[in-house]
């Protein structure tokens, strides 16, 4: 997960509104970061002959104030 945390202001989107500090997010799934050196978290190693699956979900909803 990215939060924006380095966006200046310099962008312009709709409306002439500017993106600023934390006014962006990406979410991208991924394995447990390093976990090619810590042998207790899941593996990320693919060896040949191996197929590899993954389904991600993301579901979001909104609610009034």
């Amino acid at each position: 997960f990215y939060s924006g945390n380095f966006l200046d202001g310099s962008r312009i989107i709709k409306k002439n509104i500017k993106y600023s500090f934390r006014h962006g997010l990406c979410m991208e799934t991924h394995h447990f970061p390093d976990s090619p050196n810590h042998p207790d978290f899941p593996t990320v190693i693919l060896n040949p002959g191996e197929e590899y699956s993954s389904t991600t979900i993301y579901a979001f909803r909104t609610t009034d104030r």
